[in-house]
């Protein structure tokens, strides 16, 4: 692997025309493979985790899983209503959605208690996940009605319905992330190397290396189904690493340039870059890469398209790097030696001397490294008391598997759902118990699953649902018997029994629960604790032979929660490992690898604490636009770590690497470690401006998890870069002087990568 850079990127590079051309051919076939295969998407088995988990299989296997629900609300524009003419609109409701091939059966219009609201349930056909495809022409339906019933609102709600306003608010959100992030970028890159065309390469690669991964991801979904977050990953991620390897490797060959003054041709230039920079990368990418790949050990459908997407880019990433960076490296530095000779003609002409280039050395960033210089022990003790410091609220860490309730409001489909859970609490919650019996004891089941109802209802947890139709397909059989001209009759929402659902065979039983409280709220999770360690022991779980388990929203949440966390040591565990085995290979150094870990630890540490400390409170919700879900949302903690770990690693190669080289080259410890520190603090710099860019960005998007992602993100760079690399680092470096690199030897003075003959390739392989 030491000599793959430099042998690609002399090929590359006497080849350029071959490999810009074959990259580009790369990336336009992997998006017509992907466009070709499709994207197969993870369906609702995918899905499933714990008891939840096995209740939704068990359900699904008797025929009685839960089907994709639309509520239509029909109230007053103003005034009181007329249930006249609410229920001519619900009879038109009701006769424009039997006769869409997307609905599955449409209820008896139900009132509210108030008497303001009526209101009528749809079904759709097809699968819980499929809802948010399928409702597109009942939500068209919906809006004509109101606009034939103008002294009337008519609007619709449900989880396909906010799923659908989610999705395109996330595509929104996308497009304005971009907005921000790409003009910031490109001037970042502008002030770093003063050219257009420099500063077009790295967006170049890094949107075409995106557009590659986009590709690959839609085959790969043929292998592990995509969750519908890999593409939004690859676009976080890809703009991050795309531009951050492009940037390393450009600042290299600048420097070399800087360095020959004009005696090497941009051929050797590119080899030379390629031999540090080069190796520098792969390294980094690889360790991405592992570090990533530890999100498989979840065993959870989403961690699994995050690690998927994120793998690809950054692999595509790497190879862009290796293999058409070098040949426009090589095209750009012809034209530039062109230039430079007519410039150097015209100013021998008047008389005035040529000035060789000079290597550039970081002196404006000196004096962030000073203190580490002068004081080590000090600004060593400080530094890790600021990051240990910043990590305390951490220990406060409270996770929610963040559900419809928690979506912007600024979806109209979130507002109605408001005005439909004001009106009608109990459809707040719904808690499904799912049993699964021989069919001899069918009979008894139902009889129990009836006691554990009455028994629900006593309690002040729950609420009795009305008796709707939705809930089996009986009533659409029922609404047909009457004729499709026949007008729904309005009624008052009941209170009933529980009705149970049995499967045809008489093996599975279904019992839904009501709860008047939205799921995230404490009375909801406590209403469901009672009914896991309450009221099923008491009732159906008396009886022998009977399996039982509890599904819907509260349950399905709770259950990911807790499967995250019994996976979270498992998962530290290995990206521990993997980052000091990664390190230790390497840099062969064993203490490199552990000190690699602590900083790594102490990086994401702080970033979660300043996330604890953010949104788990209400202080910053006028600051940032959010309204706290008084947690952090389940996925965010284990996906940072994993991500945090592998970007952490990015700097950790490319600045221990520079230090290894001036340390190769003769330099002692100590002026190894400025040296390295020096030459890398601008790039890395510059790198961490584009990172907390892309990743800051996301803080002004409307989902509240996505927020919380880029915010800790952007910080975790920040803290990395600042502190981290320009002051931890090198302190330690300093106090421990040769001992950091055991047990590797000591280098005998070495003389540095020969540089081969003006105008000619370099062989430093």
């Amino acid at each position: 692997m030491r000599h793959l850079p430099v042998r690609m990127a002399r090929w590359s590079a006497r080849h350029a025309g071959r490999a810009i051309a074959g990259w580009f051919a790369f990336v336009v076939l992997c998006l017509v493979a992907g466009i070709a295969l499709g994207t197969n998407e993870a369906t609702t088995k995918d899905f499933w985790v714990g008891e939840a988990g096995r209740a939704e299989a068990t359900a699904t296997e008797g025929g009685l899983e839960r089907s994709p629900t639309e509520r239509i609300m029909i109230r007053a524009r103003s005034g009181e209503l007329d249930m006249a003419a609410a229920g001519a609109a619900a009879q038109d409701v009701t006769e424009r959605m039997r006769d869409l091939p997307e609905v599955e059966s449409v209820a008896a219009p139900v009132r509210s208690k108030d008497g303001e609201v009526l209101l009528v349930s749809v079904v759709l056909n097809g699968p819980e996940l499929k809802g948010k495809k399928n409702v597109v022409p009942l939500l068209e339906q919906t809006a004509a009605v109101g606009a034939d019933h103008p002294h009337l609102v008519v609007e619709e709600t449900g989880s396909p319905a906010i799923s659908k306003g989610v999705n395109d608010q996330r595509d929104e959100d996308l497009a304005l992330s971009e907005r921000i992030s790409l003009p910031v970028t490109v001037i970042t890159l502008l002030i770093v190397f003063g050219s257009v065309i420099m500063a077009g390469v790295p967006l170049l690669l890094a949107l075409s290396s995106i557009a590659a991964a986009i590709g690959l991801s839609m085959v790969a979904s043929h292998v592990m189904p995509d969750a519908g977050v890999g593409t939004n990953l690859i676009l976080l991620i890809g703009l991050a690493v795309g531009v951050d390897y492009t940037l390393f490797y450009l600042k290299r060959e600048r420097e070399e340039r800087a360095r020959a003054g004009g005696r090497l041709g941009p051929e050797a230039l590119v080899e030379l870059a390629a031999a540090t920079a080069g190796r520098a990368i792969v390294i980094s990418g690889l360790a991405v890469i592992v570090s990533t790949a530890t999100l498989y050990l979840a065993t959870d459908v989403i961690f699994s398209s995050l690690a998927t997407g994120t793998i690809l880019v950054v692999a595509v990433a790497v190879a862009s790097s290796l293999t058409v960076l070098p040949a426009l490296l090589v095209v750009i530095g012809r034209r530039a030696d062109r230039l430079a000779s007519r410039r150097a003609a015209r100013r021998a002409g008047r008389g005035k001397p040529v000035r060789a280039g000079k290597p550039e050395t970081g002196r404006v960033f000196g004096a962030l490294l000073r203190p580490a210089r002068t004081r080590p022990a000090l600004t060593l003790c400080l530094s890790v008391l600021v990051m240990l410091g910043l990590t305390v609220p951490a220990l406060g860490l409270e996770l929610i598997d963040p559900g419809k309730d928690t979506f912007s409001r600024d979806i109209p489909a979130m507002r109605v759902y408001d005005r439909l859970t004001g009106s009608f609490p109990e459809l707040f919650v719904t808690h499904e118990v799912v049993t699964r019996s021989t069919p001899e004891q069918a009979a008894q089941v139902k009889r129990a699953l009836e006691d554990l109802g009455r028994r629900a209802q006593a309690d002040p947890l729950f609420a009795r649902a009305p008796k709707e139709a939705e809930s089996t397909k009986d009533a659409k059989d029922a609404q047909d018997a009457k004729g499709p001209g026949t007008p729904a009759n309005p009624r008052t929402a009941a209170i009933s029994e529980p009705t149970v659902r049995t499967s045809a065979d008489g093996r599975i039983s279904v019992l839904e629960l009501s709860v008047p409280h939205p799921a995230p709220s404490a009375e909801a999770i406590e209403s469901l604790t009672r009914l896991r360690q309450d009221h099923i022991p008491a009732t159906v779980g008396q009886l022998s032979g009977v399996e039982t388990a509890v599904s819907g929203d509260v349950a399905r949440g709770r259950d990911y929660v807790s499967h995250e966390s019994a996976k979270l040591p498992l998962v530290l565990g290995f990206l521990l490992l993997m980052t000091f085995l990664m390190t230790v290979w390497a840099f062969r150094s064993v203490v490199l690898g552990a000190i690699g870990v602590v900083l790594n630890l102490l990086s994401a540490g702080a970033s979660l604490g300043l996330l604890v400390l953010v949104f788990q409170g209400t202080w910053a919700e006028g600051l940032l636009a959010f309204d706290s879900l008084g947690a952090i949302a389940s996925r965010v903690p284990l996906f940072l770590v994993v991500i945090l770990f592998g970007l952490s690693m990015d700097y950790q190669v490319f600045v221990v690497s520079r230090i290894q080289e001036a340390r190769q080259n003769g330099m002692s410890a100590r002026e190894a470690v400025l040296e390295g520190i020096n030459r890398s603090a601008k790039v890395v710099t510059s790198a961490a401006i584009v990172m907390v860019t892309v990743f800051g960005a996301f803080v002004a998007l409307h989902l509240t998890e996505m927020k919380q992602m880029g915010f800790c993100l952007a910080v975790a760079v920040l803290l990395d870069a600042v502190v981290i690399r320009l002051m931890v680092l090198p302190s330690v470096l300093l106090l421990l002087g040769e001992r950091a690199w055991w047990p590797a030897r000591r280098p005998g003075r070495t003389v540095r990568a020969q540089e081969p003959a003006a105008g000619s390739p370099a062989d430093v392989g």
